[in-house]
């Protein structure tokens, strides 16, 4: 989760240097092990990019709220309110 535009800008650098390994996969890797290497970076850059919007989407008046795995027995997570600044 993004919390901050430092943050943002973080993600952002971290989504392109994925994109760029990707690209020279694309060159480097046989048809065969290209799919397998390429799904992680994959999944990775499509979560990336999720947060991204929903921290774009967000105004930024709004409450960041944060998952937190309950310690209790019904497992269920717990919504708190984040305090930190933008």
């Amino acid at each position: 989760m993004i919390h901050n535009d430092k943050e943002l800008k973080g993600t952002q650098e971290r989504i392109a240097y994925f994109q760029d390994l990707l690209l020279q996969l694309r060159v480097k890797a046989t048809l065969e092990e290209f799919p397998l290497i390429s799904s992680g970076y994959r999944a990775e850059i499509e979560k990336m990019q999720g947060e991204v919007l929903e921290y774009l989407t967000r105004h930024s008046s709004e409450p960041i709220t944060t998952e937190v795995a309950s310690i209790d027995a019904s497992k269920q997570p717990v919504q708190v309110a984040d305090t930190g600044s933008a």
